[in-house]
């Protein structure tokens, strides 16, 4: 079953001068951990705000569990949760004060979606008497995906939860998702960090407003269309504009320590060209490998084909 569906939905701001969805047509099934990524501006937000009716597209139709967002918004409100990227709690009441107050809202306490939120809640529950907005990022994290489920939502909608949020924080959120997912609920979120769609399983990949890809992972990162090669010196700077002189070379990217390459399709032997050219630039310390290309690497080639 779909739980959520785009058709051809574009939001203008600025009376139309600035597009920031077009045309998108997406469809997230029933049960599914969905990820839409992309860049900051890139239009997730907006999809985000559309889809949980706060937002009024200027054409197409969106659905969540089979309810118009704009006939049926009163419906699709009591069935989802939303935590949005920006912290938006009441930091000037305590831990415990946030979740009454949601729960409240929703005709509900902590004890009847006990079952559900659980792990968090217990995570959270030693800094009940604490103001929310003392609580570090992590734990404001932890407080807004809780407040978010305290209805039992079936459909989890999050914005960018891990931004600003260190690594084990990030790491242990997206475990809690994993949890979230057994029990039923269909969860997107959307993030700017390539690394975390590998976790879904199944993404978008967003780019000015515009829908590049959907699959998943694996599939994306297998339909790369050409060979990748890596390749790294004592002085990579030098070493990248070297290669973006060499009209063989479709492309080169930095990627930490090493530049991602490919090829033009009529190179035969790619390795042995490029420690000729290390060698004529008096390059010391080259290594080249093969290696498979990342989801990173598929987003910026959709891009450069757009």
């Amino acid at each position: 079953m779909v739980a959520v569906s785009l058709e051809n939905i574009t939001k203008t701001y600025e009376n139309g001068k600035v597009r920031a969805v077009e045309n998108v047509n997406l469809q997230v099934q029933e049960g599914e951990l969905f990820g839409l990524i992309g860049a900051d501006g890139a239009g997730k937000t907006t999809i985000f705000r559309i889809l949980t009716t706060l937002l009024l597209a200027d054409s197409g139709r969106a659905t969540v569990r089979g309810f118009d967002v704009q006939k049926e918004y009163q419906a699709i409100r009591n069935r989802i949760g939303y935590m949005p990227g920006r912290f938006s709690l009441y930091q000037d009441l305590t831990v415990a004060e946030n979740l009454h107050f949601f729960a409240t809202l929703f005709g509900t306490t902590i004890q009847e979606n006990y079952d559900l939120i659980r792990d968090i809640y217990e995570q959270i529950k030693p800094f009940a008497s604490r103001r929310a907005g003392k609580l570090s990022g992590g734990m404001k994290q932890k407080l807004a995906l809780c407040c978010a489920l305290i209805h039992k939502p079936e459909v989890l909608f999050l914005d960018e939860p891990t931004t600003g949020v260190d690594s084990v924080s990030r790491r242990e959120f997206w475990e809690m998702l994993q949890q979230l997912k057994q029990q039923g609920i269909t969860i997107l979120v959307s993030t700017p960090y390539m690394d975390e769609a590998v976790l879904c399983e199944k993404i978008a990949l967003i780019q000015g407003g515009k829908i590049m890809s959907v699959d998943t992972p694996d599939q994306i990162i297998n339909s790369y269309p050409t060979a990748m090669y890596a390749a790294r010196a004592d002085n990579i700077y030098q070493l990248l504009q070297d290669l973006r002189q060499m009209p063989q070379v479709a492309s080169v990217f930095p990627f930490g320590e090493y530049l991602h390459i490919t090829f033009a399709a009529a190179v035969a032997e790619p390795v042995p060209l490029l420690v000729g050219l290390a060698q004529a630039h008096g390059h010391t310390n080259f290594e080249i490998k093969a290696i498979t290309p990342t989801i990173e690497d598929a987003f910026i080639a959709l891009m450069q084909r757009q």
